[in-house]
């Protein structure tokens, strides 16, 4: 109930803010349908033989805030040819958005990876399913995200956002992400022309947090070697699981042990490693840990969360290897091979703005510290930003700032150069941090922070005494 006051209080003040924009279409045609009922979704024949990034279906869709409120903007959704992890061919989808404001930009636009953290194989958690008008709102990290994706249309910038998990959901599976995300910035490339972009070479900044830092990240090393035609000036990537290993061992046995199913199950899907992992679990899980398996695979990240919370992913109640699950022969190579910064060949080549929580509780701070050691050995120009004083979810709206001004200046040109660290202990919002045009948009910043409270307290507060209550 609590819950469902807060939506309604925010889609007011929302509305109230945004309501003299807003053109509501006379008739919602149809109710927005997931990837599994949704024949856009599937790749016409012979689509393997085109190149990657090639898009193979394009529409106009009508966009909207929790499903309910429409966006002023007009949209599109691309089909387009990328890359599973073993090299075939697999189909993704990207929705581009392009603001009708009078300072729009056409030589630019910018890759927006929102955080949607779910394995559900039906595609209800997608991004481009939750950003449409009519669909019902299961992924509400995504739905949430939408305001800061607001920030970059109010100035103008044309967004991209992809479903980077791929057909198959593959959440945690970083390298698939990387590679759906640079074939998404070709999507939007080839698709200059709708667009209105004034040349073939667009300049592109990308940005994401938590598990979009996952695909931001993966998406900044790869291009030297997988995308290097690519106009990238820059890459801002916040709550980054650098390492799934480091990060599958902080979040077990704790309130957010309800990542490492969904973990899992992404990792075992068929763009990613379902060949030798849906074996490996077939023999090594129980009984139990297939049933948490397979409701990973049918549920969204924040559902997750309420159905493994101080989950135990290493005890033999749910597979007989116990505490050796991540050292063994068949997942330890995989884990690895999904960790950042492990050669020269997977580094940034555009400069890249990095923060963390060092007290995040989602994502060990220590393997993003690493992460940034590791990367300006190998020559890249990263600026690591460690928030003092924030949790995983504040510090994704205290960050926000931040990584929007970076998001400018790598347009204008403006970074790059040897590392640099600096650690901020503010843990307030100055409610024009983001400029007098952008007020709206921190206004809602504002009350995300005033939910979720000082160092995520709220959420922390509310999830233990859900679990105590069902318990």
């Amino acid at each position: 109930m609590l819950a469902t006051q807060h939506l309604i209080a925010f889609l007011s003040l929302f509305t109230a803010l945004f309501s003299p924009a807003i053109a509501r279409p006379a008739a919602l045609e149809k109710r927005a349908l997931p990837s599994s009922l949704d024949s856009f979704y599937q790749p016409p024949s012979g689509f393997e033989n085109e190149a990657p990034g090639a898009i193979l279906r394009q529409r106009s869709v009508v966009v909207s805030f929790f499903g309910l409120v429409p966006d002023p903007v007009e949209a599109w959704q691309l089909l387009y040819r990328t890359t599973a992890v073993n090299g075939s061919a697999i189909a993704e989808i990207t929705t581009v958005f392009k603001p009708s404001s009078s300072n729009l930009k056409t030589d630019r636009f910018v890759d927006f990876n929102t955080a949607y953290d779910g394995a559900a194989r039906s595609g209800v958690c997608s991004p481009s399913y939750n950003y449409q008008l009519g669909a019902v709102q299961i992924d509400i990290i995504s739905s949430v995200e939408y305001f800061l994706l607001q920030a970059f249309l109010l100035q103008g910038y044309i967004v991209s956002s992809p479903d980077y998990e791929g057909p198959d959901s593959a959440f945690a599976a970083g390298r698939l992400a990387g590679m759906g995300v640079l074939d998404s910035i070709r999507a939007v490339t080839n698709f200059k022309s709708t667009l209105g972009l004034s040349t073939s070479t667009p300049a592109v900044v990308g940005y994401g947090y938590s598990g979009g830092g996952l695909a931001t990240g993966w998406a900044a090393s790869l291009q030297q070697t997988y995308a290097p035609e690519l106009n990238i000036k820059g890459w801002a990537s916040g709550g980054t699981p650098a390492n799934l290993t480091g990060t599958a061992q902080y979040l077990d046995g704790t309130l957010f042990a309800g990542f490492l199913p969904q973990a899992l199950v992404g990792l075992s899907s068929p763009s990613a490693y379902g060949n030798v992992l849906v074996p490996f679990f077939a023999e090594h899980a129980t009984d139990y840990g297939k049933a948490v398996l397979e409701t990973a695979s049918q549920i969204c990240g924040t559902e997750n969360l309420f159905t493994f919370e101080f989950g135990d992913i290493e005890s033999t109640k749910v597979q007989d290897t116990g505490d050796q699950l991540f050292y063994q022969t068949i997942l330890a190579p995989i884990l690895d091979q999904e960790t950042m910064g492990q050669t020269k060949n997977i580094t940034p080549i555009a400069p890249v703005y990095l923060y963390h929580a060092q007290n995040d509780e989602i994502i060990t701070y220590a393997n993003a510290s690493t992460l940034d050691t590791t990367w300006c050995n190998y020559g890249a120009s990263v600026e690591f930003v460690t928030f003092a004083a924030g949790g995983h979810a504040t510090t994704e709206i205290l960050g926000f700032p931040g990584a929007y001004q970076f998001v400018n200046d790598a347009f204008a040109g403006n970074v790059g150069g040897p590392c640099t660290r600096k650690t901020v202990l503010n843990d307030t919002l100055d409610p024009l941090a983001l400029g007098v045009q952008l007020e709206p948009v921190v206004v809602q910043l504002l009350n995300g922070l005033a939910l979720a409270g000082r160092e995520d307290a709220n959420i922390l507060s509310n999830l233990a005494n859900w679990n105590k209550t069902i318990s």
